[in-house]
């Protein structure tokens, strides 16, 4: 990238609270109902000077009214593409619609773009062809590369909790959002229930802790493994396991923890997986043994018959918990929306960015002059 056009880059870095404008933006999805700002947050960042504006969204579990109540501006749904200046901050979750094909805003979202997932380089083309920057909230990390805000708790704990109840036969579909009181009520163990046992892959982390509050919530004594018992892996002990639940967040290449040929071995008993990571088309996928996730509609993909072995892999669990997931996240994003002038966290996701376009082969004649 030549200096001129990464002083262009450089340009869409963080500014003071006081010229700050975020936008918020419509999900997509129509599964998702979660949200990086909750009304109660959005009423602090305007007190302190932020500009924010709310689209409206349907499904957003928080209705337009609170954040009209909060001080927020209003928009129609969508409406980031015509209408946000170009200086504002886009802020979202998940996927961007398909068009336009250039972007030209600073976006705040989950990209799943560094890994080399399917659709990686298109999106970030996108980014390069308007001049605009993604900030990837995955990469939002603190000085030790802690990251600062994520849902892995609550991904850890419907992990766990859907993998019981489809293990105990008591999982309808199509999944529908509920209350943290609610779930757990069905999680609970009844009379007569199948005693099983259950392994968490990655027990020390976000995703980890989540699964292993869900599984005693179910009144299961979960194994678990983390760093030391994957670096050399059982995988005896792991397929002697009759449910699963994968949390762990890869960074780097590691040989699959299960593999076909684990899928094909007579003596398995290891039944039901639930890989919350869903790294999908990723190499640096640990569980390399299916090409497609699941969903609300379909939450459950049968991948043997005999022994019969199923997967779940939808990879926005959390928004089964929307209100929960969603003020936790936003609780841990505002301080870091507060200070977004001091670049510290904010230039590091603006440096992956810059590495990831370089890792995948975007040149800088790809990138929008000024």
């Amino acid at each position: 990238m030549t200096e001129p056009q990464e002083q262009e880059l450089q340009e869409q870095e963080p500014q003071d609270l006081e010229e700050l404008h975020l936008w918020l933006r419509h999900e997509v999805r129509t599964t998702e109902r979660r949200t990086p700002i909750v009304p109660s947050d959005a009423r602090r960042l305007v007190d302190s000077g932020v500009a924010l504006t709310v689209e409206e969204s349907p499904q957003r579990i928080f209705p337009i009214e609170q954040y009209e109540a909060a001080g927020c501006r209003v928009a129609p749904t969508g409406s980031w593409v015509s209408r946000a200046p170009r200086d504002a901050v886009v802020i979202g979750l998940k996927e961007l619609p398909d068009e336009p094909g250039e972007l030209i805003h600073r976006h705040i979202s989950f990209g799943h773009a560094y890994k080399r997932q399917p659709g990686a380089a298109e999106l970030l083309r996108r980014f390069a062809a308007g001049g605009g920057v993604l900030l990837d909230l995955e990469y939002l990390v603190d000085d030790d590369g802690r990251r600062l805000a994520a849902f892995g708790f609550w991904a850890g704990y419907l992990g766990a909790a859907l993998a019981v109840l489809h293990q105990r036969g008591r999982l309808a579909a199509p999944l529908r959002p509920t209350e943290k009181e609610e779930l757990d009520e069905t999680l609970r163990p009844a009379a007569g229930d199948e005693k099983f046992t259950a392994l968490v892959v990655g027990a020390l982390g976000r995703s980890g802790r989540g699964a292993r509050t869900a599984f005693v919530t179910a009144g299961i004594e979960p194994t678990n493994w983390d760093l030391a018992e994957t670096r050399d892996l059982d995988r005896r002990a792991l397929l002697h396991h009759d449910l699963m639940v994968n949390a762990v967040l890869a960074t780097t290449p590691v040989p699959p923890f299960l593999r076909e040929q684990d899928l094909d071995d007579t003596s398995r008993r290891l039944r039901t997986v639930c890989d919350v990571t869903c790294d999908v088309g990723s190499p640096l996928n640990v569980l390399s043994v299916y090409d497609r996730t699941t969903d609300w509609t379909d939450p459950v993909r049968r991948l043997r018959k005999e022994p019969p072995f199923d997967l779940i892999a939808i990879d926005n669990l959390p928004s089964l918990l929307p209100r929960e997931s969603s003020t936790d996240f936003s609780a841990a994003l505002l301080p870091q929306l507060l200070e977004f002038s001091t670049g510290g966290p904010w230039g590091r996701c603006l440096d992956r960015f810059h590495q990831a376009c370089r890792e995948l082969g975007i040149t800088e004649g790809d990138f929008r002059r000024a």
